[in-house]
């Protein structure tokens, strides 16, 4: 169990614990000197004979310190809030309770300290007080104990009450990647450079590869401790502390508010979902687009908020809110976060994380919001999945799922309607329903492509993702139209893609056209005229031609010439006449045969390389013999 202090400065905490661990947290010759916690303490103590190790976190209580408070209280199992008998509840006790409450730690006690100064109508004051002030939150029936740290009144009962409580901790979860929010680095003479901080999730072994947040440093685990104690494995929920190495790693490189994680699930994001509650004291609603200090684990950044569901929120109120940071964090769905203004003076609000991967566009629209709601509603992958594929028309990124939940796919039980398809930039989930209806319009798409353009064989790829107006990136649509070409509801011709029941035909003004240019194209027999030659509008012409090609009716050997296809054929058969004499063709010997000049002759020679009939090799050919226009009848 991991135990932290919260209260007002003075009012004993540090003192407390050590009437109950037998351990100062004040180990700073500051701290000493000034009588007051600066910064974060650390003991461990067994609550009774035999039992294993508690963790116990000193908070400082003056409102200066209050961000290293807010370090310490990440992770906690049970918040320890002391109140002092002679001083009674005071700013700071409000305010890291507002903290606690927020963080959503699942159990608190209440201990009246320097019960010894006062008399027992001052206690029974206090108490009222204590009672009124949780009585609107999760703690209202937290126990009070009325101790002295002096006298050792209370103190039995403190440590009753703490061990009762150990007996009941939520064991956190296993099976996700481990995660430590690192509150101290330090070098220990002869091993190197050590982290702590309280593991959220998973697990760690020695010998296990992590990574260091933000730049994804990889180091390794030399060895580590557990609940202050040498061990092999660290579980969620234990003080942790890493021997850590890499290359090239200094001290100077790791501070508190920094990582480790899993190498599967280290994603630095700065654009957050969230869910926001504004304390009910605050002063005045919280605007649009208001700038922050944003308290995430032990890390501290700066930020603004962008409402999702209105301009302003009232105190006291919640709405769905996303995080611009100004530096990268490493979040999972659930995790807890505190909002301070901008001066860092001031707690406003908290909330948890709904999304660590928020979109940047479409972020207000009913389908996001949607999802929202149903992400605040559940913590469960398979609960959200229904509602999330229902609004998610691009798919889900099942590695981004992943990382979100801090589930390895693995572990997931997807229901029989989830298509999982595989795309060249990773997987994307689908309902089933979702992945046909994108096929379906799909298909009419091409169908009123193939309406207006009667006269074309087909889009390629990328005119029909265009022309569909698809929401799908090109790694998606590729497999959506694969998947229609091998069941056979979308035909290929070449680069061109057409309903299997779709043939090309001329309008009957260009047929009417060709009708007239056909004579000159066959009297010219392997010297076609050009464009510029024929008796018609240059344009129009130019225009018939390309689309004749496209049909496959004709071939443009160069620009502005062409040549129909039974004259394309017969100077195929020269070529393998050719070859079939010497396979290397020169290039005279093909002129000579065609009776054309060297241009001429070359230009159509390179004609046949792309088409692939031929080979060139230096200034000579050969015949591919994987070509169709090779095959021998």
């Amino acid at each position: 169990m991991i135990v932290g202090t919260a209260g007002h400065i003075d009012h004993g905490k540090t003192a407390l614990l050590q009437a109950l661990t037998g351990q100062s947290g004040d180990r700073r010759r500051e701290e000493r000197e000034r009588g007051m916690t600066i910064d974060l303490g650390y003991l461990y103590a067994a609550l009774e004979p035999g039992a294993g190790l508690s963790g116990f976190i000193d908070v400082p209580g003056h409102e200066r310190f209050t961000h290293n408070m807010l370090a310490g209280a990440q992770g906690i199992d049970l918040v320890l809030l002391v109140v002092a008998a002679d001083d009674g509840v005071m700013p700071q006790t409000r305010e890291h309770l507002a903290i606690v409450e927020l963080l959503g730690i699942p159990r608190a006690l209440v201990a009246i300290s320097k019960c010894d100064r006062v008399d027992e109508a001052r206690v029974q004051i206090v108490c009222e007080q204590v009672k009124a002030l949780l009585a609107p939150g999760p703690y209202a029936d937290a126990p009070q104990i009325v101790l002295s740290s002096v006298t050792g009144q209370g103190i039995y009962t403190l440590r009753q009450a703490l061990i009762e409580a150990q007996h009941s901790v939520r064991q956190r979860r296993l099976e996700g990647g481990f995660r430590l929010w690192i509150d101290r680095a330090f070098s220990v003479a002869g091993a190197g450079i050590v982290v702590t901080g309280t593991s959220l999730s998973g697990q760690v072994t020695v010998g296990d590869t992590l990574m260091l947040g933000p730049l994804g440093k990889s180091v390794r685990v030399r060895g580590l401790h557990a609940q202050n104690r040498v061990a092999e494995v660290a579980l969620a929920g234990q003080r942790v502390a890493l021997n850590i190495s890499a290359e090239r790693l200094a001290l100077e490189q790791i501070h508190r508010g920094q990582w480790l994680c899993a190498e599967w699930l280290h994603a630095p994001t700065q654009r957050i979902d969230i869910d926001l509650r504004l304390l009910p004291g605050e002063p005045r609603a919280f605007e649009h687009f208001q700038p922050v200090h944003v308290h995430l684990g032990t890390q501290e950044v700066t930020g603004h908020v962008a409402l999702l569901e209105g301009t302003s929120l009232a105190p006291g109120a919640r709405m769905f809110a996303q995080l611009l940071l100004n530096a990268p964090v490493q979040a999972v769905k659930g995790d807890p976060l505190i909002l301070r203004d901008q001066s860092a003076q001031r707690t406003l609000g908290g909330g948890r994380v709904l999304d660590p991967f928020a979109p940047d566009r479409q972020r207000r629209s009913p389908e996001r919001l949607a999802q929202l709601h149903t992400l605040a509603a559940h913590n469960e992958l398979e609960h959200c999945l229904p509602e999330l594929l229902a609004h998610g028309e691009t798919g889900l990124d099942s590695v981004r799922l992943e990382r979100q939940f801090n589930r390895p796919r693995d572990t997931w039980v997807l229901p029989a309607d989830v298509r999982l398809i595989d795309t060249r930039q990773g997987s994307l989930l689908f309902s089933a329903a979702r992945w046909e209806g994108l096929k379906t319009r799909l298909l009419e798409q091409l169908a009123r492509f193939h309406e207006l353009e009667p006269d074309q064989m087909g889009p390629d790829r990328d005119r029909l993702r265009r022309f569909s107006a698809t929401v799908l990136d090109r790694p998606t649509f590729i497999c959506l139209l694969d998947e229609l070409l091998v069941s056979g509801d979308i035909a290929s011709s070449g680069p061109w893609l057409h309903l299997p029941g779709h043939q090309v035909r001329l309008s009957d003004a260009d047929e009417a056209l060709w009708h007239q240019l056909q004579p000159s194209f066959e009297k010219a027999g392997f010297d076609p005229p050009w464009v510029r030659d024929l008796p018609h509008d240059e344009a129009t012409v130019r225009l018939l031609l390309r689309k004749m090609a496209r049909l496959g009716l004709l071939h443009q050997v160069v620009r502005d010439l062409f040549y129909t296809d039974a004259m394309i054929r017969r100077l195929a058969a020269m070529l393998l006449q050719l070859a079939d004499v010497d396979p290397v063709i020169q290039v005279s010997a093909f002129r000579d045969a065609v009776g054309l000049g060297r241009k001429r002759s070359i230009q159509i020679l390179e004609y046949f390389d792309r088409l692939g009939l031929t080979r060139r090799v230096g200034d000579r050919r050969q015949i591919r013999p994987d070509n169709v226009l090779a095959r021998r009848p």
